[in-house]
This record gives structure tokens, sequence and C-alpha cells, in this order.
């Protein structure tokens, strides 16, 4: 062997070194796959109290197809009713139910659907169980896209002869809305001047003069 082919040829002390170097080389981390997030928790609806669930289904066996529960809720329940079955739905609630008085009625412009929807909110002042549970009943009259309140389709049967309390309710929906209550012993207006000449100011079509 020559001294050229000596000198270019690695030691043995090269070699190992060059091992040593390989091995203690770290190779690259494994990424870390992502921890799979947390099930959701199932949210349970609430369900009606047994004697709620009672005045319920008793409602619906009377009434059948003329009512459809909307929601039940933990302290509220809402029951849409065809609006010619209102007047009895309302009587049979009253019988039957502990529900006794009106805590308010509120009224919804859904022009789009031509029709404007009011609901009775209900409570109960002789029950203490139905203390904090409001029954809400709803029903929708046809709307006139140009009104004349009292003079067109826009009416449902009142219920003052029902609930007395909605006496002034009922009023401020038929000035504010166009709703006539057939059957209301007083169906001026309440808050607006008997004048007023323009369309009931909480329609959705209501524009502010000047605006």
């Amino acid at each position: 062997m020559s001294s050229t082919e000596k000198k270019d040829a690695p030691s043995k002390e090269e070699k190992k070194e060059s091992t040593v170097t390989e091995q203690e080389t770290p190779s690259p981390p494994k990424p870390v796959p992502p921890k799979p997030a947390p099930p959701k928790p199932e949210q349970e609806e609430p369900t009606a109290p047994a004697f709620e669930k009672s005045f319920i289904d008793g409602i619906k066996s009377e009434f059948n197809d003329d009512v459809e529960i909307g929601y039940i809720k933990e302290t509220r329940t809402r029951i849409n009713v065809k609006k010619e079955k209102i007047l009895d739905v309302a009587k049979f609630i009253s019988d039957k139910t502990p529900f006794d008085h009106a805590e308010s009625v509120t009224g919804t412009d859904f022009p789009d659907e031509k029709e404007i929807e009011v609901t009775y909110h209900l409570g109960s002042y002789t029950d203490n169980r139905f203390s904090k549970q409001i029954l809400a009943l709803s029903t929708r009259a046809s709307r006139e896209d140009e009104p004349t309140p009292g003079n067109d389709l826009t009416k449902l049967p009142s219920l003052r002869d029902v609930f007395y309390s909605v006496e002034f309710h009922e009023r401020e929906c038929f000035e504010m809305l166009g709703v006539y209550f057939d059957g209301h012993p007083d169906n001026r207006r309440l808050l607006l001047p008997e004048d007023w000449a323009d369309i009931p100011p909480m329609r959705k079509d209501f524009k502010l003069k000047g605006r």
C-alpha cells in the first residue's frame, strides 16, 4: 500500500468517532396529534310538571286540531289557537285550569304573512303551584295593507268577559296595531287622539313624519 492510500484512509478512531456522532444525532420529534375536543353536554329540553301537563292534555283533548302546543318550558307554555276558537279555549282555561287572569296582552305584526299575532299571557292568583307559571295563549288576525281599524278584517273576539283584566290591554292593541276586538265594551283609543289619521304606529310599515 502506498503512503498516499494510508494517508487518505480513515483511522479506527475516526471511524469510531463518526459512528458515535451518527448515533448521537437526535431524530426530529414526532408531531403530537391534537387532543380531541370533549363532547358537548346534551341539553335536555325542560319538561312540564305533571300538574301542568294534565291541563295541556285536557286542552288538546277538548279542541284537537284547533290548537297546537307552541312550546313547553320550565315556567312558560305557549298554545297557538285558531281565531275562531280563541274565545272557547279561553273559557275552557278559565273554567278548568288555575289560570284566572291575564297579566298582559302583546301584539306582533307579520306583514309578509298578512297577519297580526295577539298573545294573552295568563297567570294564576288562586293556586300557589302556578305562581311562577305563564300560559301564553296566542292567535292571529288577518292584516290589511291599508287598514281602517274597526272597519276592516283585522278583528278578533274579545276576551274581556272571560279575563276582565284584558280590557285596557285590548284597547291598546287596537290603537297600536289596528286589531279590533268584537264584543269589547269600549273600543275607544287609549293613548292616541281620536282623530289619528295615520296607520297604527306599532305596525312595521309605519314611518315617522319627516324621516
